[in-house]
């Protein structure tokens, strides 16, 4: 799919929505949070600053009133216009696949119409228009009125908007998580002017041709990009609960999410059906390495005998526009098929039985069940009719919802069920901040599914004031639900966001819930993960790929590494991830542990551009020769210190790191360097310096420079008068491991985007955080660890230790030192000082 058409239009469509939405609150005398015009009513008429509305809006005006005073202008704006956008991408895709029950499409002329490379376009009126009277019964709407409207000639704007809000309402029998229900205030702000040739449904029908219209995943594309603009005012800011969405979603390429998917989902039933044919039918499935006769006898010990279809629930929860939700789907269906299951039914139970979501953003919720429901709808035709309910949901917070109001009408005399009521509601009270990390004792599952039954019995039949508080009620009762379950397999993109993004709500639930991954959403949600899985779960995650290697991710890593099996990963170059440049990897766990188990990793980092990636991952698991392609043990990864992620190294590396110590061992010190808060203002090169305020007012500073072996770069000064009394009182400085400054040592670069190496620092520098340090207890060690650190084993050694751009002191500190002669200590010496020199 060329995304290139997307992009340009759906970041403007955001703007044009927000701004049509805008001026019919605006019309309504609705102008900001406090903005709010009176009302008055005449007749049957309102009138709101001199304009005239029927008396029939005021509910809806009012209920628009309560949630500007609820929600604010801006974010209540933001809302409906997401609303409106996505209900037209999902118009404009079941219009070209012809699955409107009347046939007719409703955002453009019809095909026969077009002229030239303009079929569909708006060279014509919409078709729906042509034919107003003859479906105005299909769409619950009175065909009088249609014939008046269309006799009247100009009339068209107001036929148009009433054909489309009834279809909207046809729709909501099929999808009400989507078109809401009849009545609903988002009527009264659907955009004007929508026939008019610059109305703002045109790019959607001229500016994105139909081929790009096919699949399914279009609507992921177009709220990715819908979300772009909004997403770069706040990436490297603190988020605003109501912003994580858009700082924190990212649309997973296609062959990534089938990795994903077939190594998990594909994985667990090939397991207990090793000769099933679905193996075929998945591209990306890593075949297992030969296991040892040891390996075998565990993963036959752990593996399930027979597995039913109907009982295989796979969640995603962190599910977005619902990507890797439609790829489970395609999964399960291969499934269901070869155990003969009739293919009209097979749609319904996957989307009843085996698939979950859940996000915190209302709209990209909505865009999953909708995938949902057309990949269902190619399937049968008559699913739309079969009232699905479908269990993926955008996860909603009770902070300002009143539970006690809600319960009295119930009238559930049942305390137990209160009690648990309760600690949910309490649980929520973050839910849009938290989303899927709110946990959910598994013990309360059937007591939920218990209470569900009876909310909808409620509903259905219950008294006048039950059924609303049944409503209102049920939503929070079904998320409990979910999450309260375990399942067969979590497979997730989850959100990034390190901890200096985090709000005061995220950052202290991460500190006191998830102490070893608390430095990254991403790291915590691998935790969750796992604890949403059974006990012989499979996972499937792509993240960014510090956690194979950072200190600050070592203890994630020790976890997945001693608990669990890693079974495949994919490490990507380090661009690849377009259209954002993350450096990614992906990787399928199974939470059972397995003893010498050999799982199979791919590395990409030598395929610049996103377009390499997926073709090499395909060659590679169709030749496991090909060279970028390792079979290799998790557990050999705790042979190495910090347990690093390094899958290509051989065995005869690990023994390096087996026998000798660590540079930690020898009384070695890496350091970090200050931060002065204004290099502008405390940094000079030596040269802008008069003489005598050398080594007096400005002394010489260590802070990194180009990648250099040996010995240089020591081109700054920095302003240190009266022991830096100036800097240290500077707010935004950061003196640290000042007992070592002015002592010889030795120095690196902290990012290089080349090679790691080190040079001696002499006596009477400071040092910042771009020169990172180290010093010893013994300097006759000095010259030899530099040696070391600068050979070529050396060089390999650290590219294990950390393979990103980024070495820190906590890296260094690994390094494995060998013991050797007094003989060869002084042969390496000499060297070295000859090298400086």
């Amino acid at each position: 799919m060329n995304t290139s058409n997307i992009k340009k239009v759906a970041p403007q469509a955001r703007r044009e929505f927000i701004n049509a939405v805008s001026k019919r609150l605006n019309e309504l005398g609705i102008h900001g949070n406090s903005e709010i015009s009176e009302v008055t009513q005449q007749g049957e008429l309102l009138n709101i600053e001199g304009r005239h509305f029927e008396v029939t809006i005021k509910p809806l005006r009012d209920r628009l009133v309560k949630k500007v005073k609820t929600l604010g202008f801006a974010p209540l704006v933001e809302n409906i216009a997401y609303t409106w956008f996505n209900r037209m991408c999902a118009i404009r895709y079941m219009e070209l696949h012809d699955y409107l029950d009347h046939g007719l499409r409703i955002l453009s002329p019809s095909p026969s119409k077009g002229e030239g490379q303009g079929k569909g376009k708006y060279e014509g009126s919409f078709e729906i228009l042509d034919h107003a009277q003859d479906i105005a019964e299909d769409l619950g709407l009175n065909r009088n009125r249609i014939i008046e409207l269309k006799l009247a000639g100009n009339k068209d704007e107001t036929l148009y908007r009433e054909l489309l809000i009834g279809q909207c309402h046809q729709l909501h029998k099929a999808m009400p998580f989507l078109f809401e229900a009849l009545d609903d205030e988002t009527e009264i702000l659907l955009p004007d002017n929508l026939t008019r040739t610059d109305s703002i449904l045109r790019s959607l029908v001229n500016d994105i041709p139909e081929e790009d219209w096919q699949q399914v995943e279009v609507i992921g594309w177009l709220y990715q990009f819908y979300i772009s603009e909004k997403k770069d005012q706040v990436i490297g800011k603190v988020v605003k609960s109501e912003d994580i969405p858009a700082a924190t979603q990212l649309f997973t390429p296609n062959w990534i999410v089938k990795y994903l998917v077939q190594n998990s989902v594909g994985r667990q039933w090939l397991q207990t059906y090793p000769d099933s044919s679905i193996k075929s039918q998945m591209e990306y499935y890593i075949e297992p390495a030969e296991q040892s006769d040891e390996v075998n006898a565990q993963l036959k010990a752990i593996t399930p005998d027979s597995i039913e279809p109907e009982s295989i629930k796979v969640l995603d929860p962190a599910c977005g526009s619902g990507h890797i939700l439609v790829e489970a789907y395609q999964v399960l269906k291969a499934i269901y098929e070869e155990r003969g299951y009739r293919s009209r039914d097979i749609p319904q139970l996957i989307l009843e039985n085996n698939l979950f979501g859940l996000d915190i953003d209302d709209r990209a919720a909505q865009l999953a069940g909708f995938a949902l429901m057309m990949l269902a709808r190619a399937d049968d035709r008559r699913i739309f009719t079969r009232d699905i309910t479908l269990n993926v949901l955008s996860i909603q917070e009770t902070k300002n919802s009143d539970l006690e109001f809600i319960w009295r009408d119930l009238e559930i005399d049942d305390a137990e069920t209160h009690d648990m009521v309760q600690d949910i509601w309490a649980r929520f009270e973050q839910g849009k901040t938290l989303g899927s990390l709110v946990d959910i004792p598994a013990h309360y599952e059937q007591q939920l599914a218990d209470l569900l039954n009876r909310l909808n019995e409620i509903e259905s039949s219950g008294e006048f004031l039950q059924r609303p508080s049944a409503s209102s009620l049920k939503p929070m009762i079904r998320q409990s639900w979910i999450l309260a379950q375990r399942y067969d397999a979590v497979v997730a993109n989850p959100p990034y966001m390190g901890s200096k993004g985090m709000n005061t709500e995220l950052k202290k639930f991460a500190k006191d819930n998830y102490p070893n991954s608390k430095s990254d959403l991403f790291s915590i949600y691998i935790e969750r993960c796992l604890d949403l899985g059974v006990e012989n779960a499979e996972l499937g995650l792509v993240t960014p790929y510090v956690w194979m290697f950072i200190s600050s991710y070592e203890k994630v890593r020790d976890r997945l590494v001693k608990l669990h099996t890693i079974t495949s990963l994919i490490q990507l170059e380090y661009n690849a991830f377009a259209p954002a440049c993350i450096p990614v990897c992906t990787f399928t766990i199974s939470k059972q542990h397995v003893s010498d188990f050999k799982g199979g990793y791919i590395r990409l980092s030598d395929f610049k551009g996103h377009e390499n990636q997926a073709p090499r991952t395909l060659e590679a698991i169709q030749n496991k020769n090909c060279g970028w392609f390792y079979e290799t043990k998790p557990d050999d990864f705790k042979k190495i210190p910090g347990s690093p992620i390094a899958y290509w190294v051989t065995q005869k590396f690990i023994q390096i790191f087996n026998a000798n110590e660590t540079l930690r061992d020898y009384w070695i010190n890496p350091a970090t360097g200050m931060q002065t808060g204004d290099n502008k203002k405390f940094i000079r090169c030596w040269f802008e310096i008069s003489k005598d305020m050398k080594g007096r007012k400005w002394l010489p500073l260590n802070d990194g420079g180009d990648v250099r072996k040996w010995y240089g770069n020591f081109i700054s000064n920095i302003l240190w008068e009266n022991d830096g009394q100036e800097i240290k009182s500077n707010t935004s400085s950061v003196v640290r491991n000042e007992q070592y400054y002015f002592k010889e040592g030795a120095t690196w670069n902290r990012i290089s985007s080349t090679y790691f190496s080190i040079r001696y620092l002499p006596e009477g520098f400071i040092f910042d955080q771009a020169g990172d340090s180290l010093f010893t207890e013994n300097p006759s060690d000095l010259f030899l660890m530099i040696g070391f650190l600068n050979s070529i084993i050396g060089f390999s050694a650290m590219k294990i230790l950390c393979p990103t751009l980024n070495t820190t002191a906590g890296n260094l500190e690994l390094f494995p030192y060998p013991k050797i002669s007094l003989n060869l200590n002084s042969q390496i010496n000499s060297i070295v000082t000859k090298l400086i020199s």
